[in-house]
Formats: C-alpha cells, structure tokens, sequence
C-alpha cells in the first residue's frame, strides 16, 4: 500500500485535488492524508465542505500583512516538523502554482519524498507574470518526480526544459471537480435562485470576476471604466454580477467606482455558488487561471482580463479570447458577444481542451503502473 499526502493551501487548490481526493481514497491500494496551509482560510474551509474533505493536518499558516519571503520559509519549516518528520510518505501531491506548492515540494525534496506535480507544465514565459507563481511551478517541475499535464503545450513546455521523465498528458482536474460540484448544486438549484433574486436573469448576465496583482492600480480602474461603459450601453439589457475580492486593492476601488442600477456588487462566492452562477451567466470577465478552464465546459465564453496567459490551449481553441485591462477591447468584444450571436455561437461551442472528467482516474492508473 502507497502512502500519499495531499498538501495544499488555496480554493483553486482544494477544488483541483477535491476529485484526486475522492478518486485515490476509494481505492484500498491507496493511504490517503490530507494537509492544508490554509493560505485561503475561509475560501478554502468553504470548499473542504462542499467536497466532504478530512484534514489530517491543518497548519492554518496565514498571518497579518505576511511578506512572501516569510511565508515561505514558515510554510518549509512547519511543512518538515509537523507533517513530513511525524509519518512517512511514499508520494506528496501538490497542484499548481502558489507558494504552498513550491514549499511544500522543497520540504519533500529535502526529505527524499516523490514529488507529484498535478496541472504541470503550464508557462507563461515570463518570470514576472503571474508573480510569483511562474517562478512557482518552474522550480517545482525541476524538483517533481511525476508531471501530470493538463495538455500537449503543458508537456512540450517541459520538455523544452529537458524535464522528459514521468511526464503524462491528462487534463485537468478542474473539469472532474467542475462536474462533480454541478451535480451537488442541482439538487439545491432554487436555494441558489432565492437568494440570488437581487439579480434580473432576464437580462444577458455578465459575470466578472478579477483580483490578480497584475491588474492592482491602473489597470483595475481601465477595467471598471470598460464595465461603467458596458453597463451605460446595454442599461436595459444586460446585468452586470462582480464577486468583488477582499483584497483593499480591488474592493476600495470596486465599490468607489462601480456604481449603476445594473452592476451588482456582491461578496466573493463560494466554489458552488461560484459554478451556479457561471451555468446561468452569458459571458464571462476574468483574470482566473480556473475559470479559463471551467467556462468552456459551460459553454461560456470568456473575455481573458490579462495580457499573458499560461493557458494559451483555450486562446487557440477559440474558448477564450485575450483582452488584458485595455479598455476599448474589453468593451467591443463584449458588444460582440452580446449583439453577434453567429460569434457567440463559435466561441461558446467551441470544445474546451482541458478534459472530460477523467483526469483523476488517468493520474491513479498511471502511478499504479510505476
């Protein structure tokens, strides 16, 4: 029997492992513990519900205004005495890109533990954008022992980095867990229609989602000036929904600038209202990595709020299209979804390349074999 931790730290984490979580700890082959950092504590509490997932270990690592470097060097010390050094493992999983994943695979680097990278291989080629998550996840493909791809890009990314042992192509876990969380929210499906009845679904709804550090100061104002636009333009027609994120950099300016009978402001959803609410959107704004993965298996397509994207397979399947914070191209590809429904239609239709809900069971047949 192998011994696998899952360590992980953030609700895109949590929501990427929630299937693996489920897929592994049903096979008696399989140890399974569970280990969270806690970096999103409530976002994260939310999800570990939704997915009846039991911690074993809960470092609950965050603390006020926590530089990075700090964060770091607390999340190896603490990942190495109160996890690494109390039981053995065979495998440590880590998903994605946060500082939780790079510490973590330092930790289990330094106690000779096999590394799997699940989402691998994504790049952006640019050491400074996301930051600091490319940094992230190239340091920690040179340190895995297993590279689980979302796609062919992800694979030819590594092996350009002459990373080429242990590499697999499997998609992503976000569309497992994607099906899995529509599944639980159709069974409540008019909890979510009364307590969203603020909002007219009439309208064509606009979904809006941004938060990323790139986009803090100038480019946050362009954006909200593009969405102020928007909603002047289409004031009986379309309904503009924006989770707005705790952080000071977005939220001061959110709820200072963003006001209009048809923008509605509102707390940062959980993962199931999250999903609910994409199902019932027309067009989706964004800066999330997840969200470029989840929308096309929606039929949803999505406007790319970020210049540079790691996830370039939905940009090249027509499921995404790159606008950045430029005001005017937020604005005209957001009139052409809304007035050309022959465009909408190819990008909404378009098939999304980052899986079918198999992924979970693709990465445990391939460890099972090695």
């Amino acid at each position: 029997m192998k011994k696998i931790l899952f360590l992980f730290g953030t609700r895109p984490e949590a929501i990427k492992m929630a299937p693996l979580i489920q897929c592994f700890s049903n096979d008696e082959l399989f140890d399974v513990k569970v280990a969270v950092t806690a970096q999103h504590r409530e976002m994260l509490d939310q999800v570990l519900h939704f997915f009846n997932i039991n911690v074993d270990y809960d470092l609950n690592i965050m603390k006020p205004n926590q530089t990075l470097h700090q964060l770091t060097a607390d999340l190896i010390s603490r990942i190495t005495d109160e996890i690494l050094l109390k039981e053995h493992f065979d495998y440590v999983f880590v998903q994605g890109d946060t500082t939780t994943v790079l510490a973590s695979s330092i930790a289990a680097f330094y106690q000779k533990i096999k590394i799997v990278h699940i989402e691998a291989g994504l790049r952006s080629n640019d050491m400074h954008s996301p930051f600091p998550e490319e940094m992230n996840r190239v340091l920690t493909s040179n340190l895995a022992s297993f590279h689980f791809c979302p796609t062919e890009n992800s694979k030819e990314s590594l092996i350009k980095e002459n990373i080429n042992k242990n590499v697999f192509v499997v998609g992503n876990t976000v569309i497992d867990a994607l099906l899995l969380g529509l599944e639980k929210v159709k069974m409540i499906e008019n909890q979510f229609v009364e307590k969203y009845d603020f909002i007219d679904f009439s309208k064509k709804i606009v979904l809006v989602t941004c938060h990323r550090r790139e986009n803090f100061g100038k480019p946050f104002e362009d954006i909200c000036d593009a969405l102020l636009e928007i909603s002047s333009t289409y004031s009986e027609s379309v309904e503009i929904v924006y989770p707005v994120h705790l952080n000071p950099n977005v939220k001061d300016i959110a709820y200072k600038k963003l006001i209009a009978k048809n923008i509605k402001l509102i707390s940062p959803l959980d993962y199931p209202d999250l999903i609910w609410m994409m199902s019932k959107s027309n067009i989706i704004l964004t800066d999330s990595g997840g969200i470029q993965e989840e929308a096309p298996s929606l039929g949803k397509p999505v406007l790319v709020l970020r210049y540079v994207t790691e996830r370039m397979e939905g940009v090249d399947a027509g499921t995404a299209i790159l606008v950045g914070s430029d005001k005017e191209k937020i604005v005209s590809e957001t009139k052409k979804l809304l007035e050309n429904n022959d465009y909408y239609n190819s990008i909404s239709k378009a098939t999304n390349p980052y899986g079918d809900g198999t992924t979970s069971e693709k990465i445990k047949q391939a460890l099972l074999m090695h």
